[in-house]
């Protein structure tokens, strides 16, 4: 398996498919692959390794359920309790109904309260610009900054329908990290670093960039319009922003990511055995949330960002409290129940409880499912499958 890894991958870095590559796998024992290849940033020395620091982006998602749920288990948060108890504006946000002939948008009340479960599965009704055109239209309209700028402002936007009446993949999970801080008293990324990276090992995770992990960071590159790649010097998650962005805004590296693949599929433990979150914890957030929603293609409003995405077109998928959940084996090999989910520079991960069998794929490239950064992911998990 090492030897058809390594090739696959050092052969897509020589063909100029990807600036740098990090990918591990698991089996929840020990690991099973471990390997680095090309640079971390087009035109410089430092090489892509398992221990390059990159943004995970929508990868955050995750980690800010575990430590939602933690909560739950706590006893200070509740799934299905009206979200306005822990944040009063969550019982102020309208739905969008469209725009008035001026193109001023119409809004209405909602007809049930938002839950942190609707935040948690992607039901609750908030979108992303991304693959959103209304969203697009209500922030030109009402000065509603991009979720990017860190601006608590950016998290204003209306709900697309009633909470729990389908999926749209958007901010709610923002607003969970929020609910996390509510009731906790401190930052998103503290209680990251208390209740989680800590009893992990996940020493280079993190909202902020410490000096040691800037030292080792790959940067973001785009793909132009002739296939090739240009590095991006500047793309970064604001430092100091008016909110720590539980959707999107955690770096971190392969290696520190795979000890929470393995977190997962050990039932809550860590490597050394210490209970992060029970047994009963993991498997809620393993299953189902949603109902009979199903998880539909997000279609491009910013091809700049992202090209139309789905992963494995045609296996019926759903969501778990911050997993997606593929119902039916996929291509790669991966078990029906699989967890998965992704972040915009085509970094992606995997884990599958029924077969132990996890992974994690870093590189950094927009838009989000590149024509060879998503495939070259497939290709890395069906070896680890031995297909």
């Amino acid at each position: 398996m090492k030897a058809r890894i390594d090739r696959l991958l050092s052969q897509a870095v020589s063909r100029g498919d990807v600036p740098g590559v990090a990918a591990v796998a698991t089996d929840g024992t020990s690991t099973t692959y471990e390997g680095g290849f090309g640079k971390a940033i087009l035109g410089h020395e430092a090489a892509m390794t398992p221990d390059t620091v990159v943004w995970i982006a929508s990868m955050t998602k995750a980690v800010t359920g575990a430590v939602a749920m933690q909560q739950v288990e706590r006893g200070k948060l509740e799934l299905d309790a009206p979200a306005k108890a822990v944040i009063p504006y969550l019982g102020e946000v309208q739905v969008l109904e469209g725009f008035d002939g001026a193109g001023k948008p119409r809004l209405r009340k909602p007809k049930r309260d938002i839950t942190l479960r609707h935040l948690l599965t992607h039901t609750v009704g908030f979108g992303y610009d991304i693959w959103n055109e209304e969203i697009v239209k209500y922030r030109e309209a009402m000065d509603v900054p991009t979720i990017g700028t860190g601006l608590n402002k950016s998290l204003t936007t209306p709900l697309l329908f009633d909470p729990g009446e389908r999926w749209q993949y958007g901010i709610g999970i923002d607003w969970a990290g929020k609910m996390v801080e509510a009731v906790t008293g401190k930052k998103l990324g503290q209680v990251m670093h208390d209740d989680l990276f800590v009893p992990l090992g996940m020493e280079s995770t993190a909202f902020r960039i410490t000096p040691a992990m800037r030292a080792r960071m790959a940067r973001v590159h785009h793909r132009q319009a002739d296939g090739g790649l240009v590095a991006d010097l500047t793309r970064e998650i604001p430092q100091d922003p008016e909110f720590e962005a539980g959707g999107g805004g955690l770096y971190s590296t392969a290696r520190d990511y795979l000890k929470f693949v393995d977190m997962v599929l050990n039932d809550g433990r860590s490597a050394r055995g210490d209970v992060v979150m029970k047994a009963a914890t993991v498997d809620a957030m393993a299953t189902n949330a949603m109902g009979k929603s199903k998880v539909t293609l997000l279609r491009t409003m910013a091809p700049a960002l992202s090209l139309d995405a789905e992963f494995f077109p045609g296996v019926d998928k759903q969501w778990g409290l911050t997993f997606m959940i593929n119902n039916q084996e996929a291509p790669t090999g991966r078990s029906a129940g699989g967890l998965c989910w992704a972040g915009l520079p085509n970094t992606y991960y995997w884990i599958d409880r029924a077969k132990r069998l996890g992974g994690v794929y870093m590189t950094q490239i927009l838009p989000f499912v590149d024509v060879k950064a998503l495939p070259l992911f497939y290709d890395f998990e069906r070896a680890v499958y031995g297909k």
